[in-house]
């Protein structure tokens, strides 16, 4: 079974303009051990701030309460004592010693011999095993340690393999390497060592951070860092999510993960981190499990010839089906059967092309928008019996003056142009409208009610539906427009009211 050792609340903070406040850590520890099943999770770096030391202790508290301690880490230096007081006084019972794991960091960063480092570190050791604290160990820069400097990397191991420490950690720190180097690299380590225990720790700078996960894992490595949704330093770490999936289905490795609260999680850290999971990273992203191609959503009809193991159910998500320019008849049908609407094959097609139009307009077609669409499109006249055509219209609005509109229109095949300022952009349209019409001398309805509704979930792209009321010699009656801009939607409402009434009436 691969163990799982999240550092979201660690690394991941090491993310540029992330900084999870005490109660948000909380929270994130708590779904992360409790819900999802993490395995051990790195809540702190020693010695950072006094808000650092607060968060732990709280976390920490918490975690000795419901019997999680043994699973909190946190981040220590070899300073001596420092670090590990800061970590007792916080009231966590293991540290994550930083050391060097490359020969350059040892002789340029700190200035000092192999063998003095190798002194400090086992010095450190030693004090968190007379507070009888439990230790792992980062090498840090381990990747190009074991790339150009092996003879250090197993110099250090040679000095510390005969103390307590439960685990090595292979940090790639500046994501360098390939799958190829990192499985050659771990079976090295793995090899010469058999009887130790090794985690690897990827960061994405190449976008390797899963496939080095991968490479890592079989080469025999026994645990794996991540992060919720990648986050952290540069371009971030292994993503929580990814890594789960690629575990299972192409290594067949066990867990203790619940991947069905997986999108849970990252939509928690998705808030408190103020980072946006991007509509396409796999496993969490808004539009992964969405089929855009009506060819895709006539595949999943018929045998479900469009889907992969990455069923959205594992993760707690459902599969969707986009409505846009190149949805087609089958996703459109799609999401009828899920509002439980039928509808028969004439009405289907007026339906598709409205969807289509829309889509080239770039507007975001939602299923909540398909009642109205659906509305919009049998209360239409038929195709080619408009009498009444807007050519063009411009509106403005500028603040401290009346809205003003221009509109060409063509009535009968003749066209018509006039200008009218108003108390708001639609006000505007109409009353140039109406000026046209008084020189035709031509009645034009009164208006009796306007209202304005979108789908229901609060989406500022919804499509807005107008429903307009109109007397007409005495006659009540009312039209519809369907857009993604409101007045647009009134503009097309009322286009639809004057083609209406010219049965009644001669131009």
């Amino acid at each position: 079974m691969i163990e799982i050792m999240d550092t979201t609340l660690r690394d991941g903070e090491q993310t540029s303009g992330v900084s999870f406040a005490s109660h948000e850590k909380l929270s994130i520890a708590q779904i992360l051990l409790n819900e999802l099943g993490v395995d051990r999770i790195e809540i702190a770096s020693a010695r950072v701030s006094n808000g650092e030391f607060e968060s732990a202790k709280r976390v920490a508290s918490w975690a000795e309460r419901t019997g999680n301690l043994h699973k909190l880490e946190v981040l220590g230096f070899v300073d001596g004592e420092a670090s590990i007081r800061w970590i007792e006084q916080a009231g966590c019972r293991t540290v994550n010693l930083l050391c060097k794991g490359s020969f350059r960091h040892v002789t340029e960063q700190l200035r000092k011999t192999p063998e003095e480092h190798l002194r400090d570190v086992r010095e450190v050791i030693r004090q968190a095993q007379r507070r009888r604290m439990g230790v792992n160990v980062y090498l840090e820069d381990w990747s190009n340690g074991i790339r150009h400097s092996p003879e250090y990397v197993f110099g250090l191991m040679e000095g510390l393999k005969d103390l307590p420490v439960r685990r090595y950690m292979l940090p790639d720190t500046l994501g360098i390497l390939h799958p190829c180097d990192t499985h050659a690299y771990c079976r090295q380590m793995i090899e010469r060592y058999p009887d130790l225990r090794f985690d690897f720790h990827a960061h994405n700078d190449y976008d390797l951070a899963v496939a080095n996960v991968f490479a890592a894992v079989r080469a025999g490595v026994q645990g794996i860092h991540t992060t919720v949704n990648g986050l952290g330093e540069r371009a971030g770490n292994a993503p929580l999510s990814s890594v789960l999936a690629v575990l299972k289905d192409h290594l067949g490795e066990e867990t203790r993960l619940r991947e069905e609260k997986i999108n849970r999680v990252s939509r928690l850290v998705e808030t408190c981190s103020g980072i946006h999971i991007a509509p396409n990273r796999p496993v969490v992203g808004e539009s992964v499990f969405t089929q855009c191609a009506g060819v895709h959503a006539d595949g999943d009809s018929k045998s479900n010839l469009y889907y992969n193991d990455l069923l959205p159910e594992r993760f707690g998500r459902i599969r969707e089906y986009a409505l846009g320019k190149t949805s087609g008849k089958a996703n459109i049908r799609k999401n009828l059967e899920a509002l439980g609407i039928e509808m028969d094959e004439p009405t289907m097609r007026k339906v598709t092309e409205r969807i289509i139009a829309l889509g080239d307009k770039k507007e975001t077609v939602t299923p909540e928008d398909l009642p109205y669409i659906i509305s919009d499109v049998l209360n239409q006249d038929p195709p080619g019996e408009a009498r009444i055509r807007i050519l063009n219209y411009s509106l403005s609005l500028t603040q401290g003056l009346r809205p003003v509109a221009t509109l060409k229109i063509e009535i009968d095949g003749r066209s018509y142009e006039e200008s009218a300022s108003g108390a708001g952009q639609y006000d505007a349209f109409v009353g140039a409208l109406r000026t046209i019409y008084r020189q035709l001398g031509r009645p034009f309805p009164m208006l009796t009610n306007y209202s304005v509704s979108i789908p229901p979930g609060g989406r500022t792209d919804a499509l807005v539906q107008t429903i307009i009321s109109w007397n007409f010699r005495g006659v009540d009656f009312k039209t519809k427009g369907l857009d993604g801009d409101q007045t647009e939607a009134a503009i097309q409402a009322t286009i639809k009211m004057l083609n209406k009434i010219e049965g009644q009436q001669d131009v």
